[in-house]
C-alpha cells in the first residue's frame, strides 16, 4: 500500500464539497504546488544561510549562464528589469566582490561584467543546495520514471504556455 500525504486529505475533505472534482487533477496540481513552495523554501534557507538576497544571486545565476560574462543591457534583459535597476544591483554585487565591471574588448563605449572567483564560488554553493533537494525528492524516481515524469510535465507546460502566447497576442 502506498503511503498518503497531505494532499490525501486534501482531496479527501474536497470531494463531497465538489462532487465534480477530479482528485486525480486535484491531487497533481495540488501537489506540484506544495512541490514548489517546498523548493522555494529550501531555495531562500540556502540563500539566508549564505548572506545572499534572491536579487542577488538571480543576477549570478543570469550571469553565469551567459559564461560568466554578459553586458548590463543583456542582464537587464535576463532579468526583465530596466537597466537602472540592474546597474544598483552590480554596484551591490561588486561591492561583494562578486563581480567585476570591465571595459569591454569589442567597444569601447560597452562595460562587460563578469563573475568573480568568489561570484562563481556562491554562486556554485546556492546551486549545490538546491540541487540536492531535488535530487533527493526526485530519487525515490528510477530513471524511466523521470523521464516519464519529464515528459508529462512537458506537455502540460506546453499547454499552458500556448494559454499564455495567446493570451499576449
Amino acid at each position: 500500500m502506498q503511503r498518503r500525504d497531505w494532499t490525501d486529505g486534501h482531496v479527501e475533505r474536497w470531494s463531497p464539497v465538489l462532487p465534480d472534482l477530479d482528485p486525480e487533477v486535484e491531487g497533481a496540481v495540488t501537489r506540484m504546488k506544495k512541490l514548489s513552495v517546498h523548493l522555494r523554501r529550501v531555495r531562500e534557507q540556502s540563500l539566508l544561510d549564505l548572506d545572499l538576497h534572491r536579487q542577488e544571486f538571480d543576477t549570478l545565476h543570469k550571469l553565469a549562464g551567459r559564461g560568466g560574462t554578459a553586458a548590463p543591457s543583456e542582464l537587464a534583459a535576463d532579468l526583465d528589469l530596466a537597466p537602472a535597476s540592474v546597474t544598483g544591483r552590480l554596484d551591490a554585487l561588486e561591492r561583494r566582490g562578486f563581480v567585476r565591471r570591465t571595459p569591454s574588448t569589442t567597444d569601447r563605449r560597452r562595460v562587460d561584467v563578469e563573475l568573480t572567483d568568489e561570484g562563481r564560488a556562491i554562486w556554485r554553493v546556492a546551486m549545490d543546495s538546491l540541487g540536492h533537494e531535488e535530487e533527493r525528492l526526485l530519487g525515490v524516481l528510477d530513471k524511466a520514471e523521470r523521464v516519464l515524469l519529464n515528459d508529462m510535465l512537458r506537455r502540460v507546460m506546453v499547454v499552458a504556455e500556448a494559454a499564455r502566447d495567446a493570451d499576449w497576442d
